[in-house]
């Protein structure tokens, strides 16, 4: 199969990667415990919709983490941080719901607009 982009192209990828993953971990005030895929799965799945989930619908979210109960912890270090607010769902007693605090939520927005900042100026610089 013939390669389709440049290595100059590849290495901007690189470099706009590397500046997202910095980006995510000042989002956490430079805590690398939250530099995981596991995290990224959560607060993401969260961030996209806007109403509270279903506890067991954001343990599903983790999708590099197979053991139920080993997502269940990333989600309660999260509540613990206050990174997600957690309260009992109303249709349902026996289920919880979790969002993202605003805090969080209002730092994840300016999060992903510096992300889409630097995206923009990787591909102007190609």
């Amino acid at each position: 199969m013939p390669l389709t982009y440049s290595d100059q192209q590849r290495r901007a990828y690189l470099e706009f990667t590397d500046k997202v993953g910095m980006g995510w971990i000042q989002l956490f005030a430079g805590d690398t415990e939250f530099y995981s895929a596991a995290y990224w799965d959560l607060f993401t799945h969260l961030w996209r919709t806007t109403d509270p989930v279903r506890k067991t619908d954001a343990i599903n979210a983790i999708t590099g983490v197979k053991s139920p109960l080993t997502a269940s912890k990333y989600i309660d270090t999260a509540l613990k941080r206050g990174l997600i607010v957690e309260k009992v769902n109303p249709s349902d007693a026996r289920s919880k719901l979790v969002t993202l605090s605003a805090p969080m939520r209002a730092q994840m927005d300016a999060f992903f607009d510096d992300a889409v900042d630097e995206m923009k100026k990787a591909a102007e610089g190609l």
